[in-house]
This record gives structure tokens, sequence and C-alpha cells, in this order.
């Protein structure tokens, strides 16, 4: 074998693994081109070739040094043979000098990073430029030093073992990794231990597999065990690196409780644009129990509204996920009241009945439209501010936002009809309430404001809040008497006696409540009828001072009462109570006619002094009256008697006595008063006429005299018709002996023969016939 081929069969012992320790394996297809080379120059006789020895470098020391040296043994120290290194980190790691071949490294390594480099090296003659030694591959290996921790891999460690279970019993293995080499001395040799979680568990040093040392462990007493695992590499010795991780095993029980909902309630919103399968939200019912014992599944119980949702059981929290199922239309349908069951899957009934399995609540679903207006962050406001604060102070602020993804500036106003008399003012940017007007608790002690908020939008959509505004009272009213009070004194009131109970009100509205304190004016003079006394509880007695009051000696007594009330500050008033005095029953009431009002000496005189002259006001109008119409009276009949005598177209003949011969005279109507008569007597005669008319004849007695009674009335009235004399009945009978009963037929009497003036050859006055006053009637 020449020494090209011994030195490549050295370069392979060198690299393969388990070398002085190294770790460095040299691929197959690798392998099999190295020995091809060899087995092809192992023809070739070579008589010299490269001297070099294996070449390690520490890892993590940044020290620049030299780590190796290239010789050919054709150098024999004259400089004329030049040293190139080229291959994996050439120049930039490992630098070669080209005279001596001495090759120094430049920078840190990192093993974990790159754990051997491959290199090759050349010698060139420097003057033919031709090489004295063939290329050949070397490997520069990184030594491992303990420089990485052990590190926990697949956390967190999470698991459950069923209660009561028996010692040994397997729950979780751990596992941990080191980047150190684990080929190379004990860097990367872990070892495992229980820093907390004892006597309950312990773990197998070398596997990390955790198991259980405390038998029966409950879960009604304890449901979860944090356990502390630590692990060490060097096999645990000093100068190693450790690491810990906590492993959560929790204790799974029986099946012993059942699904109960946390609300009766559940409400959710959508819009109504939303898709089929969107997700409303999540609701859950809770179970003491955990795993299978704990899982259960939802069902929606309402059968109308269940076909536009749907729920589902999320399978690892055990959630009821609501998912919609149908479109949705906020203009149909706005709101849907569901009912939901929880019930487990697994029920055992060693431990509660089957009903007890399961529990129902109520999910509410409010449809929204695509756009929603301003939201307020509370509703409603509820302020309060003294009734005596100025204008421009400031009550608070209301504050919305616009849920939508624009958000919209929103601007603030006051709705008119909530505030008609403008007591307050609000900024329309901010939403600040200010006071505009002056507050009187007393005239209104609350105000309800509507406060819209809008959006600064295209749509300008708005929503409004109530803003309660309670007025918080101060000391401004003075007290007075709750009432107006009558008070008497009876004549034979005795000292001490009790003559009126008063209380007082006032418009404010203390805290604490109304205290009144009543006391007389401070004089210098006692009141020697009356004195006051204050009861402490708001009311005050009037009592008599001194005995046996009369109406002789005085009527009534004024007695001023002064009222004080607790407030800050202190407010009074004085009323001047009128006392009179009363002649009394014997029980002491006083009649409504027992108390005289008794007037001054003074005002009796005016009153009948005006009343004196009133009646003398009214006798002298009713005289005046009374002289004016019996002037135009006589004025009347003075003018009538200047008239010219109308003729009436009708004629009456008739015969005058102690003459043969006919006359014929105009008949005119007498001016007659009109004589209106009432119902009374119209009603009166009509009946008594009807009923003689029809049940008794002529010849009764009672006609008769019925008739003569007629007929005296129609003699002795002027003012009946007719107006010739003649008189006509409702009824003259028939077959009456009398006759005719007309004037003109009688010869007995003949008025018309009386004349009383000289009426002309043509006209005759009737008026003495008729028995009138001859200025009304004439002929």
């Amino acid at each position: 074998m020449d020494n090209c081929s011994a030195l490549h069969v050295l370069l392979m012992i060198s690299i393969m693994p388990g070398w002085l320790g190294g770790d460095f394996i040299i691929s197959k297809k690798q392998h099999e081109i190295r020995s091809s080379e060899i087995s092809r120059r192992s023809h070739l006789r070579v008589r010299r070739g490269w001297i070099w020895s294996q070449i390690f470098v520490e890892e993590e020391d940044p020290t620049p040094r030299k780590i190796g040296q290239l010789k050919s043994d054709y150098d024999t120290g004259d400089f004329t043979i030049k040293y190139i290194l080229s291959g994996e980190g050439a120049s930039e790691i490992f630098k070669i000098d080209e005279y001596t071949g001495d090759i120094y490294l430049s920078q840190r390594l990192d093993r974990e990073l790159k754990p051997f480099y491959i290199l090759q090296a050349q010698a060139i003659n420097r003057s033919s430029k031709q090489p004295v030694e063939p290329e050949s591959e070397f490997i520069i290996k990184v030594q491992d030093i303990n420089d990485n921790a052990p590190e926990f891999i697949n956390e967190p460690y999470v698991s459950s073992i069923p209660e009561m279970c028996p010692t040994g019993t397997t729950v979780i293995q751990v596992t941990a990794t080191d980047a150190d080499d684990p080929m190379f001395g004990n860097n990367a040799k872990l070892i495992y231990s229980i820093l907390e979680g004892e006597p309950y568990f312990s773990v197998e040093p070398k596997t990390g597999i955790i198991v259980t040392s405390w038998p029966n462990m409950d879960r009604e007493a304890r449901e979860t065990y944090l356990v502390v695992v630590q692990v060490k590499d060097m096999l645990g010795l000093t100068g190693g690196y450790s690491a810990t991780t906590t492993v959560t095993i929790s204790l799974m029980d029986v099946n012993d409780n059942g699904p109960t909902f946390q609300h009766n309630l559940y409400t959710f919103a959508i819009s109504e644009s939303a898709p089929v399968g969107t997700t409303l939200g999540r609701i859950m019912a809770d179970d003491g129990d955990v795993g299978l014992n704990a899982k259960m599944n939802y069902s929606l119980e309402d059968l109308e509204e269940s076909s536009t949702f749907t729920i589902q059981t999320d399978p690892d929290t055990q959630e009821g996920i609501v998912i919609l199922a149908q479109p949705l239309d906020y203009e149909t349908k706005r709101r849907f009241v569901i009912a939901v069951e929880a019930i487990n899957e697994n029920i055992d009934t060693r431990f509660m009945s089957a009903y007890e399995f399961r529990d129902r609540t109520t999910i509410k679903i409010t449809v929204t439209n695509v756009d929603e207006p301003p939201i307020f962050y509370e509703t409603p406001y509820n302020w309060k501010v003294l009734e005596s604060a100025q204008i421009g102070t400031q009550v608070g602020t209301v504050y919305a936002k616009d849920t939508d993804t624009t958000n919209n500036a929103i601007r603030y106003s006051i709705l008119k009809s909530s505030d008609t008399r403008q007591m307050f003012k609000i900024d329309p940017s901010n939403g600040t309430v200010y006071v505009a007007n002056l507050l009187d608790r007393e005239t209104a002690a609350w105000y309800n404001l509507t406060i819209n908020a809008r959006e600064n939008s295209d749509e300008q959509l708005s929503s409004s809040v109530s803003l309660h505004i309670t007025l918080l009272d101060i000391n401004d009213n003075v007290p007075t008497l709750s009432q107006d009070y009558q008070p008497y004194v009876c004549e034979d009131t005795q000292a001490g006696e009790l003559i009126e109970l008063i209380s007082a009100t006032d418009a404010d509205d203390p805290v604490d409540g109304h205290h009144f304190y009543f006391s007389m004016i401070p004089d210098k003079h006692i009141n020697p009828n009356f004195t006051i006394r204050d009861n402490q509880d708001n009311t005050a007695s009037i009592l008599a001072r001194r005995s046996t009051f009369t109406q002789h000696d005085r009527t009534h007594y004024h007695l001023p009462v002064v009222i004080r009330d607790s407030g800050s500050p202190i407010l009074s008033s004085t009323t001047t109570l009128t006392i009179r005095v009363c002649a009394c029953q014997p029980t002491g009431h006083c009649p409504s006619g027992g108390v005289e009002v008794s007037l001054d000496v003074s005002m009796q005189i005016l009153l009948g002094l005006s009343v004196c002259l009133i009646i003398l006001a009214v006798l002298s109008t009713l005289m005046l009256a009374v002289r004016k119409y019996k002037t135009l009276r006589q004025e009347k009949m003075a003018t009538q008697e200047l008239e010219t005598v109308e003729f009436s177209e009708k004629i009456l003949s008739f015969v005058i006595p102690d003459t043969e011969s006919t006359q014929t005279v105009p008949l005119r109507h007498p001016r007659r008063r009109e004589r209106k008569l009432c119902r009374e007597e119209v009603t009166t005669s009509i009946r008594m006429s009807l009923r003689h008319s029809h049940l008794i004849g002529p010849e009764d007695t009672v006609f008769q005299q019925f008739i003569m009674d007629r007929l005296a009335e129609a003699d002795e009235d002027p003012y009946v018709p007719p107006f010739d004399c003649m008189h006509t009945y409702t009824f003259e009978g028939t077959g009456s002996v009398t006759g005719s009963l007309s004037s003109l037929e009688s010869a007995i009497f003949d008025p018309c023969m009386i004349q009383t003036h000289d009426a002309g050859p043509h006209l005759l006055p009737l008026s003495p016939w008729l028995g009138a006053a001859a200025d009304e009637t004439s002929f």
C-alpha cells in the first residue's frame, strides 16, 4: 500500500463512530466513494504523502488560536511549497499558513449548529506551480461541552385518573431533551425526580413516568393536584443543569350531579342581515361532575319558533351553541323566546333520579336592524341638583356612542316637549347638561327630560334616553299655619284651658323632616289673656291665661303667633289669630249662631247709612218713573181725542125708538185694551163649558144659572166681541123659553140711544151703550 492509500485509510478510521469519543458518521455514499478511491489509488506507488493529526476544536471557545497543522513530507522547510485550504469554513472560520501549513481558528463554534467541518488541502510548488501532493480531504470535529440545560417537551402536562384508584396507577409520562452530545460523557444523560406532589405521586427516575403512590384518593376531598417534576442532566451530578415542569392531575368522579343553568333567561341579539349558520352565542349548564359524567345534550323545546334556530353541543366545552337556521326579517319578527333543555348523556340512577339529570332555561333573541342608532352608556340617567343652582351650573353629562363600524359623531339635544319651560340646556357636541333657568323645588320638584342623540351621517339615526333630575331642597320658604284657624273662647272658660291646637306647614322639604317652634312676640308686657305652649311635635297649644270671658266686655281678641323652622338659615313668620268670645253650649260646643261676629260701632253706623242711601236711591228712581209714565199717558189720551174717526165698512141697521125711520150708520171696532187670559182660566172655562154641554140639559138649574152668569159677564165686559152690542155664546141651548139673548132686541135697556156728544148727523157714539169710555169707542 502506498502513502496516499495509507493516508485515506487513516482518515476513514478517524471519522468512524466512537473514535476518540467522537460521534461523526460518514454517509454510506461517501464511504463508497472513499473506498473506491482507496482501491484505485492502492495500485499506485507513492513514496511520499501528507502528515497531520486528527483535529478537535472545543465549542464555545472564542479565543483565536492554532488548532492543528497540515504538512507534506516533501516540505524541507525552505518555503518552496505553498499550502492551500478549501472547503467548509475555509478562509472564514479556518485559515492556513501557506508557508508552514498551520491551521488557525478565527471564530467561536457551536456544536449544536454544526458538529464537524470537511475541508480539502493542497500543496503546490511555488516555482513550477505544480502540486507536490494530491488534493486531500480531512475533518475538523467540534467537541461538545455541557452548555445546554434540559427542556421539557409537550407541555403543559394535564392528566386525569379515576378517584379511588390503586397505588402504582400510571398517570402520565413527562419527557425532556438535552441539546448536548449524548455520546460524549454525561452531558445529555437525564434523571427525573418529584419536587412537589409527594406522598400522592412519584416518578420513575429514568423514564419520567408519574404513578400514584397514595391509595384511594377522593375527588370530593380534593379534585386537582399540581405535581412539580424536576429533570437534571449529568445524571444529577453537581454542576449540571436542571428544569422543572408542573403536571396538573385531576380526579374523575362518578355521575352524582345534574346540569344546572345559572340564569333563567339568556338574551342574544342578531342582525337581520346575518346569513344562515351564524352563531348567535353560547349557553352552558354547569355540572359538578367532570369528564363523561358532565357531558350533556341541548335541545329547543318551543316547536313554533325552534325551526328558525338550532342548538348544538360543543363536545369540548359542553356549551350549547345557538345557530341561525332560517333567514330573519326585522320587519316581520323582532323577537324570539325559546325554551332550552339540557340533559346528561350518561345517567346513573344509583345516585339521583332520572328527572334530576336535566334542567331548563329560556333564551330571548332580539333581531336588530342593519344600521343601529347610537346607544347610551346608561339608561335612564338619574341626577340631583340644588334648587339654588345658578344659571350655567353643570348638572351632568350623558354619553352615547355609535356602535356601528362607521362610529359617526353624535349630536345631542333636549326634546322640547319634555322641557317646555327650557329649564335646562345641553352642549350638542359633548352631552353636558347645564341649568338654563332659575329653579324652584316648590314649583317643580323634579324634571323628566328626554335626551336625543343623533348621528352625523346621511341616515341621521337617533336614539333617546330618559334623564330624571331631582331638585334638592334648600330652606327658602317661611313656615305658615297649616290652615285658617277660627278659634273661639267660651265665656265660662277657666285659666289653663285649651283654646286651640295649631300646627304649621312649610313648602320646603328638609332631609330630616320639619321641626317647627311656636312662640309669642316678645313684649315687655305679658299677655294677660292667652299664652302659647310649644308641644315639641310641630304643634302648639293656645291656652287661656285667665277665667271668665264675656261678650259684654269684649267680643274678640288678637293673638300674634311666631313660627320658626329648623332650616339653615332659620326662617320665621308671624300670624295673628282672632279669638272670638262665644256663648257656648253646656257641652262646650259653640253653635254656628253662638259666635257673634261683632263689628265696631263705627262700622255699624256706616253699614246703616249705606242701607238708607240705597233705599232712598231706589225710591227716587221709582217716583221719577211713575211721574213720567203718567205724563206720557195724558199726552196719548189727548192725541186720541183729536184723531179723525175712521168709518168701518160694516153697516148696522136698526130702528130708533119714537121714530119710524131706519138709519144706516157705519160700524167700527172700538179701540180696546188687550186682555190676556192666563192658561188656567182658559182651561177651566173650556172644561166647564164642555162638561155642562154634554152632561146637563137646558132645563137643569145649574145650566140656567151658568147661562145667566155668562150673560152678566158679557154685559159688563166691554172688551169682548161682538162690538155692536150683540153677544154670542158657545152654547145658548135649544128650545129656550127666554127667546133671543141679543141686546139689540131689548126694549128695556137701549144704551145706544144715549148720546154723550153731538157726533154729527151720521155718527152716533156707542160708548155709553157698551159701558166704555168716550175716548175708546165712537160712531
